[in-house]
């Protein structure tokens, strides 16, 4: 590890210079529309800029080695008696690439953001909201211990809550930023009671701190011998605790039921929260405290932990893929498909392939933005419908987006050589079937493979092809230049990306994990690599063909059924409908957590007031008694005694009022008398 240079103080700037941006915006009155994007647009490109300084230091600084290189920045941010609360920025091979892209997608959103938000009356306050969460992002990735990351990680749930609700006249963007929020929070509170054991064990939340942090092997091997209840190592538990907020960071099942709801937000908010950032949040959370997750692993990186997020990982992936299959809104499907493809990362990691599972995020964050970003400008075009039933023809008027939505696409779906997708999903699949507890992940990963080709497919058919399906005469039109670059710069990024990527040449690869990439195009013809860019291949084509059959006539208008519903109804139905898991959630769940909260109604209403009122009365019945027995036996008492007492001293003080000299003439006498008394006798 090296020691903190001068580049490393530069972290800082990258969450304060969005979070300066939404302050300065915030207090700028509604009128000041081009000052609030300028500002917005500005932070983000120096962020960008100072990323991609930061991403080539790192690069120059591991110069081909097999050592990872990580800079830290550890200060106090208080002490408390004899003990002190660190936190720390650290910059290494892991969160570089991710600043470098959360900062460049988020530059394109917000640029994008210009038109399509043009006509919205709450235009500067999106702009802050925005400014808000990429500070927030920027702040979790920089983050050199897990306190600070999960300052920013409640941050990241804040603004994404105001944004999926920013259309707040709309009943259900109210209820989806309301489910998004509590979903999120409940997954959030096994991250917070994770952490609090962690600390409690570990004495620190840094990362890397000069050998004492909490991945460093010192305390892996203290997490990894300590036992909790059931035999269950203390490292597994925690691990466990800390992925149920990044499985509801990241809509894993069976959180996953926010995720499609938050398409209510406007579509930049769609692309920023369902591409580059919130999503990514969880993956990155998992990747970045792995060596935890892998403390009680043996050499082939099997551990409870690790199968946990693998099962979860590969579940999620081919289910979300499937209920997409039968989504009819263009922007839920690829929030379907973004629950798929954060299943995809998840089953990366729980095999031990981070690398594979961060070159899948990074490329997914591109064709994602770009899909969604590509959807924003269909609905744009076609006057706010958001339903492809309704669509249908619409490449002959918006070609632009039409040909950037296809890369997107092609990319998603896999398609082989010229696209990012294909070989970062190759990577996944390359690490998945290696797992020597079972294969029944892999095989979950190629159905996932197969259905997300069919149902991208599918969509497109929907949107592009065939005959329009649109209640309105008025025409679809191409969205303006200013909407139309990004997408273009995202489509580029989409291919281009690919070419470091490829088994020929996996120069990310290395970059993540340490060692030099070197050139062989041998490696694209060794049998394991071969024969999975072909069984990959095929189950892609498998699906395109199987869309193109299924969808080669399309309805003739949008109330006419789906011919997949045609031809399976009832297994149409059940995906149409998500599979009913949040019908079982309101009946099941809910009415519980409603139970559960009447039941705590009436006990305080009922126990805990009860037995407050009747230790009010008590205490009342008490302060009576004390009352009583004040006034009327102490109170009367000592003002009888005091009475008694002045009275006696007014005698004594009658007594003591006749002539003082007539009592010496009487003393003397009676002295002389007693003299002459005793002389006598």
């Amino acid at each position: 590890m090296a020691d903190a240079s001068w580049i490393a103080h530069l972290l800082w700037l990258l969450p304060v210079l969005p979070l300066a941006a939404a302050a300065g915006v915030t207090v700028s009155p509604p009128s000041r529309r081009r000052r609030a994007a300028a500002a917005t647009i500005g932070a983000q490109a120096v962020a960008f800029l100072i990323a991609s300084a930061l991403f080539l230091v790192v690069l120059k600084s591991s110069g081909g080695g097999d050592e990872i290189v990580r800079q830290t920045f550890n200060f106090t941010w208080f002490n408390f008696g004899s003990s002190s609360l660190e936190l720390g920025l650290l910059l290494d091979p892991l969160n570089a690439p991710m600043l470098v892209m959360v900062t460049f997608v988020g530059l394109l959103i917000c640029i994008y953001s210009v038109a399509y938000m043009s006509n919205d009356a709450n235009f500067v306050r999106f702009f802050a909201f925005l400014s808000l969460f990429s500070a927030a992002m920027l702040g979790l990735l920089v983050a050199n211990n897990l306190l600070l990351l999960f300052i920013c990680w409640e941050l990241v749930g804040l603004a994404s809550y105001l944004l999926i609700g920013f259309w707040a006249h709309k009943p259900s963007a109210v209820a989806a930023a309301k489910k998004a929020f509590i979903t999120t929070r409940i997954g959030d509170l096994g991250f917070f009671l994770g952490m609090i054991w962690l600390y409690a064990e570990a004495g620190t939340l840094q990362f890397y701190a000069g050998g004492a942090g909490i991945l460093e092997q010192s305390t892996l091997t203290q997490l990894a011998a300590g036992i909790t209840i059931g035999g269950m190592a203390l490292a597994t538990a925690i691990s466990l605790l800390l992925f149920c907020g990044a499985a509801g960071k990241s809509g894993q099942f069976p959180f996953h039921v926010w995720l499609p709801d938050a398409m209510e937000g406007p579509t930049p908010v769609s692309a920023l929260i369902h591409a580059a950032t919130m999503v990514a949040a969880g993956v990155f959370l998992v990747a970045r405290v792995f060596p935890l997750f892998a403390a009680t692993a043996g050499p082939d990186l099997v551990s409870t932990a690790l199968t946990t997020v693998t099962w979860i990982g590969a579940f999620t992936a081919v289910f979300a893929a499937a209920i997409a299959v039968a989504q009819t809104d263009i922007k839920r499907i690829l929030a379907y498909s973004t629950v798929s493809q954060l299943g995809f990362m998840m089953l990366a990691l729980g095999v031990g392939g981070v690398a594979a599972a961060i070159v899948h995020l990074i490329a997914h964050a591109f064709f994602k933005a770009l899909l969604f970003l590509g959807a924003g400008s269909v609905i744009h075009g076609c006057g706010d419908e958001q339903d492809i039933r309704k669509m249908g023809s619409v490449r002959r008027f918006m070609p632009i987006t039409f040909a950037t939505y296809a890369i997107g696409m092609m990319a998603l779906s896999g398609f082989p050589f010229f696209f990012s997708g294909f070989w970062s999903k190759e990577e996944i699949l390359h690490v998945v079937h290696g797992w020597p507890q079972s294969p029944v992940p892999f095989y979950l990963a190629l159905a996932g493979t197969a259905l997300t080709a069919f149902y991208m497919t599918r969509q497109m058919r929907f949107v592009f092809f065939g005959n329009s399906r649109a209640e309105t005469a008025a025409k679809p039109h191409e969205s303006p230049r200013i909407m139309t670059v990004p997408l273009a710069v995202l489509a580029a990024a989409a291919v281009l990306l690919g070419i470091f990527a490829t088994p020929a040449w996996p120069w990310f690869h290395r970059f993540i994990t340490g060692g030099t990439a070197t050139v062989d195009f041998g490696r694209l013809f060794t049998a394991g690599t071969l024969g999975l860019m072909f069984l990959s291949i095929l189950l892609v084509g498998a699906g395109v063909g199987t869309a193109w059959v299924v969808y080669r006539r399309l309805p003739g208008s949008a109330s006419a059924p789906d011919p997949l519903e045609r031809r399976l109804p009832r297994l149409y139905r059940a995906l149409a409908d998500r599979l009913y898991i949040d019908e079982l959630y309101n009946a099941t769940l809910i009415p519980l957590h409603g139970a559960a909260g009447r039941a705590a109604d009436g006990l305080d209403r009922f126990v805990w007031n009860g037995m407050v009122a009747a230790l009010t009365r008590i205490i009342l019945l008490l302060s009576a008694l004390s009352q009583i027995t004040d006034r009327r036996l102490f109170n009367q008492g000592f003002d009888s005694g005091c009475e008694i007492l002045r009275r006696s001293g007014g005698r004594v003080s009658g007594a003591h009022n006749r002539n003082i000299q007539a009592r010496l003439v009487y003393i003397g006498s009676g002295m002389v008398l007693l003299f002459i008394l005793f002389a006598w006798i």
